[in-house]
């Protein structure tokens, strides 16, 4: 069963914004699936057994900062 996760990433203003993060959180071992959501400012990441702190490291490396 996969695990969804929702990460309020406030930074996040456009589709280059969301493409550069799905980018990134899509190279955590584990991730399936990346939703990025532009009006609510999340980020959904979906997969099995997803470590928190990669997902939030790579969110970081797009250039975000997690809330």
């Amino acid at each position: 069963m996969s695990d969804t996760i929702t990460y309020a990433v406030p930074g996040i203003h456009c589709e280059h914004c969301a493409t550069s993060i799905r980018e990134e959180v899509t190279g955590v071992p584990g991730v399936e699936g990346v939703a990025v959501d532009l009006g609510a400012k999340t980020v959904k990441v979906s997969g099995e057994g997803v470590p928190d702190e990669l997902v939030r490291a790579a969110i970081r490396e797009a250039g975000y900062e997690v809330a």
